[in-house]
């Protein structure tokens, strides 16, 4: 099956967008994951559903959103233009946005997750050791979290290379620049005969998820051997 030249520019798009909207994300959601795990504080509960409420509304409202918001003659977007010349609507740091906020809640849960599951003794006993907060939260609380902000960062990656409304309103879909593989299949499908070229942009989607949670199964493994959290099940002998 030969793929075009615009397919494989859609699954590189793609992947260029899902992993630097999740490198973006995750930082913030790991902060965020523990202050909710963590901290009791007023308001709590609006945090939490503004946090949410990408996944309740429907796509192409937080897109028109950010379009109010980030388009030329939007409040933040007038200014980026005016001041540093950036232009964020209808390009593909638009996309890398909107795949951000859209897969912002899938980062937070597990990762919040997490750290609420990490034992706070072992917290208490670093500091009767003499380590600052920095210092256990970098050694003790954030390995212990991390099979949990892997799986987050997962989600996010998943949920990046499945956007579409959000990215469709807010950025549109431009050959090149914002069309990735989900507007690139419903493009195809959307033209006589488009049927075979959706079928190989829907095989490559395939592949690069498939991709995505080999490698986070690998990864994971491998964290919880070094956390000793596997444990060896044997048959039991007759």
């Amino acid at each position: 099956m030969n793929f075009t030249v615009e397919e494989w520019q859609a699954l590189r798009l793609s992947a260029i967008v899902a992993s630097v909207a999740t490198g973006c994300g995750l930082p913030l959601a790991t902060a965020l994951g523990w202050v909710l795990a963590r901290k009791q504080f007023a308001g709590k509960w609006l945090v939490e559903a503004l946090v949410q409420l990408p996944l309740i509304l429907p796509p192409v409202v937080p897109g028109f959103l950010l379009l109010l918001l980030f388009g030329t003659r939007g409040p933040v977007g007038q200014w980026l233009q005016e001041n540093f010349d950036v232009v964020v609507a209808f390009s593909t740091s638009g996309a890398v946005l909107a795949a951000t906020v859209m897969s912002f809640p899938l980062m937070v849960q597990p990762i919040r997750l997490a750290f609420r599951l990490a034992d706070r003794r072992l917290d208490l006993a670093a500091w009767t050791l003499g380590c600052t907060p920095w210092q256990t939260f970098y050694r003790v609380t954030l390995p212990l979290a991390a099979p949990g902000i892997l799986g987050g960062a997962v989600l996010g990656f998943s949920r990046c290379l499945g956007e579409f409304g959000a990215t469709m309103a807010f950025v549109g879909n431009i050959p090149g620049e914002t069309r990735t593989l989900p507007l690139a299949l419903y493009s195809a499908l959307q033209v006589p005969g488009g049927d075979i070229p959706a079928l190989r942009i829907a095989l490559l989607s395939m592949g690069l998820a498939l991709l995505a949670l080999m490698l986070n199964a690998a990864l994971t493994q491998r964290l919880e051997r070094r956390l000793g959290l596997q444990h060896e099940t044997r048959e039991p002998r007759e």
